[in-house]
């Protein structure tokens, strides 16, 4: 898939493929074009050329709620939290994100909602057990500090039942710590869950800990795609990204 903002080509010709259940890096200098590949393939933007195909099935033209509901989730398609709800109210909204008119009804309290409530609160409540945080399910969103503000980004994707989730750099800003907490809950989660992951994030240390594979994007082209391994010891990529002291 290509796509282009005027003269300036963001993804150029990118071929890839991701196996079910593997965790899939990518990597690649700022101004790569990674989040742009994210964009194209969740439905937030179009493709100026190429397909975008999901489990065998031409998702290009459909929009973001279609894709989503089909299973391929990006975690941060809202732009923050809604940071006057509490936690648990994060992860409702994620479970009715799965349609406009479910997410429509459920922000204006509607009798759909209440009708479902239980059922809605228990799945909610078990997001928030997966994840860790329980105990703050009450606290609004504005209070927690940042590794749980990414945590619980991940809860509201979970609520979307995803079997692909898009990570958009989900360690940045982290902690030692933090940081070690959410690889084991994305390994959790890819084992448990059998949920395939694609992971964009500069923390290349933990990505080459994390994924079974990595591709490398530069100028919007791919230039390498491998085990963590291969990766590690590709010229190019090492020329144009780790550098010579990885």
């Amino acid at each position: 898939m290509t796509k282009a903002f005027g003269g300036l080509i963001a993804v150029n010709d990118l071929d890839l493929s991701i196996n079910k259940g593997e965790i899939f890096g990518l990597i690649g200098p700022n101004g790569a074009g990674k989040t742009t590949v994210f964009n194209l393939v969740s439905g937030m933007l179009p493709c100026t050329r190429g397909r975008v195909y999901y489990e065998r099935e031409d998702i290009t033209r459909l929009n973001m709620y279609q894709i989503a509901n089909r299973g391929l989730v990006r975690t941060f398609q809202l732009p923050t939290l809604f940071n006057s709800f509490t936690v648990l109210k994060n992860v409702l909204m994620g479970l009715h994100l799965q349609a406009e008119s479910g997410f429509w009804k459920f922000l204006f309290n509607t009798p759909y909602t209440k009708r479902h409530e239980s059922e809605v609160l228990a799945k909610a409540n078990e997001i928030l057990q997966e994840v860790g945080l329980i105990d703050r399910r009450d606290e609004l969103a504005s209070n927690l500090p940042h590794g749980h503000r990414r945590l619980l980004q991940v809860a509201i994707g979970l609520g979307c039942e995803p079997k692909l989730l898009l990570l958009d750099e989900p360690l940045t800003g982290m902690n030692m710590d933090e940081v070690k907490e959410m690889m084991g809950l994305i390994k959790k989660l890819n084992e448990n869950r059998e949920i395939t992951f694609v992971i964009v994030e500069h923390n290349v240390r933990a990505l080459m800990d994390l994924c079974d594979r990595i591709g490398v994007l530069n100028f919007g082209k791919k230039i390498a795609e491998g085990t963590p391994t291969e990766i590690s010891q590709n010229e190019d990529v090492i020329r144009a990204y780790l550098g010579e002291s990885f």
